[in-house]
């Protein structure tokens, strides 16, 4: 096998991108990097100390006080901030309705970036995210760009948080995933799109088993 492979999968919001490379991670016997978890995890701690997001120097003073940490268990990710466990917390309708303004600040993304390339120098990884293939990994070996209708995106999250017991509605969610959604695409620093070499994968009728060996044919020739 060839050293050092990196998959990248970008794509929207609630398209279960963490899924699909959560699977291949455990397929495959790669290293998974959640890096959509860090920057909910910055999220998290900018609201907790309510950081004033127009104050340059207050941001960055945020930055250096924000140590994050991956630890694996059973194939999932589990983000540690400041060395607390915050793995549900970040999944929160709060951290949502955030993630995306923060994670478009110029500081917060630069900052992540460097610390994603440093996750990348180890060997075989999947990294899933908003821009991985386009400003994180633009010379990963295979990637992935996913997609899914709208409506779809927002039942999947609404059957996920109803599961953990939280009390939000459909309409809710839908209207946060699509204000995530111009967000994300018209953000001047790394806006989500397609890298040019990146492969769709549109999953609104695939079942999880579908879209993973989907991608393992796409990710075996590298293999050989």
């Amino acid at each position: 096998m060839n050293k050092n492979i990196v998959v990248a999968i970008d794509g929207y919001s609630s398209c279960g991108k963490s899924t699909l490379a959560k699977a291949l991670a455990k397929k495959l016997q790669f290293i998974y990097v959640d890096s959509g978890a860090m920057y909910r995890a910055v999220t998290l701690y900018f609201l907790r100390n309510e950081t004033d997001l127009k104050n340059h120097d207050l941001i960055i003073d945020a930055l250096e006080h924000i140590d994050l940490n991956f630890h694996s268990r059973d194939y999932q990710s589990h983000i540690l901030l400041n060395g607390e466990e915050v793995s549900e917390e970040i999944r929160q309708m709060p951290v949502s309705e955030n993630v995306s303004p923060i994670s478009a600040i110029k500081e917060v993304r630069q900052q992540m970036v460097k610390e994603q390339q440093k996750m990348g120098k180890s060997k075989n990884i999947i990294m899933d995210g908003r821009d991985i293939g386009t400003t994180v990994f633009p010379d990963a070996h295979v990637k992935f760009f996913m997609t899914a209708d709208p409506k779809i995106r927002a039942e999947r999250r609404f059957n996920e948080l109803s599961a953990k017991g939280e009390n939000v509605s459909l309409e809710e969610i839908f209207e946060n995933i699509a204000h995530r959604d111009f967000q994300d695409t018209t953000r001047q620093e790394s806006p989500l799109v397609r890298a040019d070499d990146a492969i769709i994968l549109d999953n609104t009728n695939l079942t999880e088993e579908e879209q993973l060996n989907f991608a393992l044919e796409k990710i075996m020739p590298f293999l050989k």
